[in-house]
């Protein structure tokens, strides 16, 4: 059974009320996550969106997206800080499995459902990045009955830059037991967005190092992502970064392929760095991921 606190603090970003809450997942960690309520006449929420941020990252880098994503409609929007990141609990830069990121997602919506009185059918996501993988996993395992999902710029392959990179790790891993990597990636490779950029180097909530075993694990996630598609059937749109130097291209035009779905859209950006929901003009994928969320709402409506 979900347990979660009453409302800790609130605060106002743009014209959406933010409610800053936790919750305790089912191995006993306390999880930290954001809620926009429905602003709607009645007070009645038409359902959820989802959002779950990139690697290193937490809720509040993708708390803009509350506001721009406008959705006037009464919607309550959702932003969970990863285990291990941000003010959720657990080790830092690490998650024990892929099957409990996973374990992880699953509760939150279903959380997320229940807070606005819906079902999981009035649900979509948004999801990046490391947190596009975890998307994929749970679609695939866990075969929730969403509306919709949007992954931007999925991480299916890293760029590691350095030949037998994996390999390297896995067999230090082996020898040295749990150890912790520094990400190699600076703000100016994620977005053409200053303001951004520089919060991403004064964010005392970035976690840049991450254990070995979970980037062995992403690795592994993004490959079994890829090898699955097959079996999403959900509707499914992706947000690609043409410019990113961060994650590799073919797997995600691989993965894209292979989707059976009914309804799948892929949607190009050209000259976009890594973080395509926080880039310069992000007011292009933005606007395709409303379009996309809003269509496929209305089948519930």
């Amino acid at each position: 059974m979900t347990i979660h606190n009453a409302h800790i603090a609130a605060t106002l970003t743009g014209a959406r009320q933010c409610l800053e809450k936790t919750f305790i997942a089912s191995d006993g960690t306390r999880l930290f996550y954001r809620q926009w309520p429905a602003r709607g006449p009645s007070g009645a929420s038409r359902g959820a969106i989802a959002i779950f941020h990139r690697g290193h990252e937490h809720s509040g880098r993708v708390a803009h997206l509350a506001d721009e994503l406008a959705l006037d409609d009464p919607f309550d929007i959702f932003a969970l800080d990863a285990r291990g990141h941000g003010r959720s609990g657990g080790a830092r830069g690490h998650s024990p499995s892929m099957d409990r990121s996973v374990a992880d997602m699953d509760q939150f919506v279903r959380l997320a459902a229940e807070t606005c009185g819906r079902d999981m059918e009035h649900v979509s996501i948004i999801a990046q990045s490391v947190g596009a993988i975890v998307a994929a996993r749970w679609l695939q395992q866990k075969k929730p009955e969403i509306r919709c999902a949007v992954l931007a710029a999925p991480a299916f392959r890293i760029r590691l830059y350095v030949p037998f990179a994996r390999s390297a790790l896995a067999l230090l891993r082996k020898l040295r037991g749990s150890f912790h990597v520094n990400s190699y990636v600076r703000p100016e490779m994620l977005t053409h967005d200053a303001g951004r950029a520089a919060s991403y180097k004064s964010d005392p909530l970035i976690t840049r190092p991450i254990s070995v075993g979970t980037l062995l694990d992403v690795s592994d996630a993004g490959r079994r992502a890829v090898a699955e598609a097959e079996v999403i059937d959900v509707p499914v749109q992706m947000l690609i970064s043409g410019r990113d130097y961060v994650v590799e291209r073919r797997p995600q035009t691989v993965f894209f392929d292979r989707l059976a779905c009914a309804h799948k859209e892929w949607h190009d950006f050209p000259g976009f760095y890594h973080d395509t929901l926080g880039e310069a003009e992000r007011a292009k994928p933005i606007g395709e991921a409303r379009r996309f969320i809003l269509r496929h709402q209305e089948a519930v409506r």
